[in-house]
């Protein structure tokens, strides 16, 4: 699992390829370093609506894994085929940290509830 952080630089639409599978791509450009990378990621199945609330030149962090694959062409020529699956995808506030959820702040006193400060019994 890898995790990067930048800039959406081009939204593509759902693709549908077969009956059963349909996929949707997205660049990011990261300018982390000296020399900015644009890197084309993938979004499969139930995930592509993960982009539907996303714009163009919004900051996401994206979390993803590499998948790599062989396929052998008609003339029997072994080609090789990586992509970055996307399986989170955050809107982040240009810093790369998550927008927080719309979600009303926990009271103090439910704060309380969650910690027994007194039960130092460990099992180990």
């Amino acid at each position: 699992m890898f995790s990067i952080s930048g800039l959406v630089k081009v939204k593509k639409d759902t693709q549908q390829i077969t009956e059963k599978f349909k996929k949707r791509e997205f660049v990011v450009t990261d300018a982390s370093g000296n020399y900015p990378q644009d890197i084309l990621f993938q979004l499969t199945q139930e995930r592509t609506d993960l982009l539907d609330n996303i714009n163009e030149n919004d900051a996401v962090n994206v979390t993803f894994n590499i998948r790599g694959r062989e396929w052998t062409n008609p003339q029997g020529e072994v080609k090789y085929f990586n992509s970055l699956d996307v399986w989170r995808l955050e809107k982040t506030q240009g810093g790369g940290q998550p927008t927080p959820p719309d979600i009303a702040p926990a009271s103090a006193d439910s704060a309380e509830t969650l910690v027994d400060e007194g039960d130092d019994d460990l099992p180990f």
